[in-house]
């Protein structure tokens, strides 16, 4: 089932119709709340395994409003390895990208909703 994200603002995304307003992983027919990463305005490796479990063709991260959350060129290799595609940028953008790609390709998003 694919998920819509029906809008996003700082601190809040619709998705299908309910609000969340905490980061969050979209993975093909659910919703993780709560995201927390090791260091929270950087994305490691090891904040990815659940994700790399689902096994997405595609890795859509939205970095933050303004795009604060970093990805380290490591996680970046890390995900090249495990044969996933990343599309880092800030969240705005990423969840055009979200609702664009998810209609035709396996992806998981991540999402920061704030900074």
């Amino acid at each position: 089932m694919v998920m819509k994200i029906v809008s996003y603002q700082f601190g809040r995304m619709n998705i299908d119709g309910r609000e969340y307003s905490s980061d969050l992983i979209i993975f093909p027919g659910r919703v993780e709340e709560n995201w927390w990463r090791k260091e929270g305005h950087k994305l490691l490796k090891e904040d990815l395994a659940e994700i790399v479990k689902a096994r997405p063709k595609v890795l859509i991260v939205g970095t933050g409003y303004a795009g604060l959350m970093k990805i380290p060129k490591e996680t970046e290799d890390f995900l090249r390895l495990q044969g996933i595609e990343l599309i880092a940028e800030p969240t705005k953008k990423a969840v055009e990208h979200y609702n664009e790609l998810s209609r035709t390709k396996r992806v998981v998003a991540a999402f920061h909703l704030t900074c």
